[in-house]
């Protein structure tokens, strides 16, 4: 049994905030279903993924996170099998082959293995973190990353390997990477992306040519979806039309409202004080998650941290990004908002590892 003193490092402002999110999000899925039959189940799905998240939460909690980094090795594994799997039997959806199917459930393990690559690369940082940082240590961390990157790559999907790709920097840097070696990255980088983009597939090329060469007259497509959640959003004024009476979303003017452009839709209906507030609640817990990553005296429950607040941080902005149209369209969703179960599950299971972190700390 847990001790008393044990749960006063219990962060019950992250959890609130975490549960307050998620509740949110439902609500919202409510909405932008608009009466549309295809979606009805949303919401409903929703809530049981929330309920079993919610479980997770407390399992993972109460289980000391380093007895996990004995296992990190065996879930990469099993990860990699997983995502082997996908491309052989999953279920093909907007033209990437990302989902099994498990009974009655789509499970996509890109999300678990955002987590996994977490505690992998927690687990290499912090064996490393008194030793020489030189090309060798990047060069391991970075065949780490590209064991899962690969695979989710030819699913295809570039938005999650860019994320996990965001996630693994940010690792490297705050384990105390050589600022000499960020501008050769940056130069590599930049001109791998160029040299990539002939290989894309062509729905991905498209919406790169498509954000920085827009058409006016689209009906459908990218094009079409973007201008309907700039619209979308500039109708929801400072304090919104009320929920559930968005125009654009109860017409469904607005497509994908439910993942990618939920932001959009919660603009409409709660205008741009509404959106604030959100957006400061997800900055909260990302800040709290951060708090967790400096309050903590062990190396590997720090960087689990600081991973999982990158995710969190890179998804909120890359989604909000798109509904203004900042960048060209991914898949990325807002973080406990956005339909998906796999996603909000991942979620939970990273802030039960955040509060794992927290309440087994030795003195």
């Amino acid at each position: 049994m847990f001790k008393r003193e044990t749960w006063r490092n219990f962060d019950f402002w992250l959890f609130g905030a975490v549960i307050f999110l998620t509740i949110f999000g439902i609500v919202m899925i409510r909405s932008a279903i608009a009466g549309n039959i295809e979606l009805a189940n949303h919401m409903n799905r929703q809530i049981t993924f929330a309920l079993i998240g919610m479980g997770v939460m407390i399992v993972v909690t109460l289980i000391d996170y380093r007895f996990l980094r004995s296992f990190s090795k065996l879930m990469y594994i099993v990860t990699i099998l997983f995502l082997g799997v996908i491309l052989v039997a999953g279920k093909t959806s907007f033209g990437a082959q990302r989902w099994l199917e498990v009974g009655l459930v789509n499970i996509q393990p890109a999300e678990i293995a955002k987590i996994v690559l977490i505690l992998v690369l927690a687990d290499y940082f912090a064996k490393q973190y008194n030793k020489q940082k030189n090309l060798k240590w990047m060069a391991v961390s970075f065949a780490i990353v590209a064991g899962i990157v690969v695979l989710i790559l030819l699913q295809p999907n570039l938005s999650t390997s860019i994320l996990l790709l965001v996630i693994w920097f940010s690792m490297l840097w705050i384990s105390g990477l050589p600022p000499k070696y960020i501008l050769y990255m940056a130069i590599i980088g930049v001109v791998l992306g160029i040299s990539a983009f002939p290989f894309l597939e062509p729905y991905q090329q498209q919406r790169i040519t498509t954000f920085l060469f827009p058409d006016p007259n689209a009906r459908y497509g990218n094009t079409y979806n973007i201008e309907q959640a700039l619209i979308t959003i500039g109708s929801g004024g400072l304090l919104g039309q009320g929920y559930g009476h968005g125009t654009q979303v109860q017409l469904r003017f607005l497509k994908v409202r439910t993942t990618d452009f939920i932001f959009s839709a919660m603009a409409e209906e709660f205008g741009f004080v509404g959106t604030v507030l959100v957006v400061a609640l997800l900055a909260f817990v990302i800040i709290r998650c951060l708090r967790a990553a400096r309050s903590t005296n062990d190396q590997y429950g720090a960087m689990i941290a600081y991973g999982f607040s990158t995710l969190i941080f890179f998804q909120t902005m890359v989604n909000i990004g798109v509904n203004l149209k900042l960048i060209p369209v991914t898949g990325q969703t807002l973080p406990f908002i956005s339909y998906g179960g796999s996603s909000l599950l991942s979620l939970m299971l990273g802030i039960a590892l955040i509060e794992s972190v927290l309440i087994h700390q030795k003195k």
